[in-house]
């Protein structure tokens, strides 16, 4: 499947096999890498996937409300297993993250990796 990725937006992502702590199965994930990359046909993409675990809010967490980017129920956004995943991985398109939830997105990254 051949579709354009564009920061900010929510894709199903195949995330098998798991290693570890990471992340797995098909989950939604939301797409951080700059469009700088995207718009040249980059061969992988940097991630974050969510979860439907729900661990309240923290410098970790940004809950996705249901429906808010084409998820069905409540997620929220794992700032911590930030990953670089081939672009096959991605199944299909979901949505667009809201400007307000893909700035909080920002914040806890630059929180996280100490920008």
């Amino acid at each position: 499947m051949k579709f354009s990725i564009v920061r900010g937006d929510l894709y199903a992502a195949d995330l098998n096999p798991p290693r570890g702590t990471e992340a797995g199965k098909i989950l939604p994930a939301v797409v951080v890498q700059t469009d700088l990359l995207n718009d040249v046909d980059h061969p992988s993409t940097l991630i974050l996937p969510c979860t439907t675990r729900l661990t309240g809010e923290s410098l970790l967490r940004v809950l996705l409300p249901r429906g808010i980017a084409g998820n069905r129920i409540d997620c929220e956004i794992m700032v911590d297993q930030a990953r670089t995943i081939d672009n096959r991985r991605l199944r299909k398109q979901l949505g667009t993250v809201p400007r307000p939830v893909l700035t909080e997105l920002e914040e806890k990254l630059r929180c996280l990796l100490d920008l």
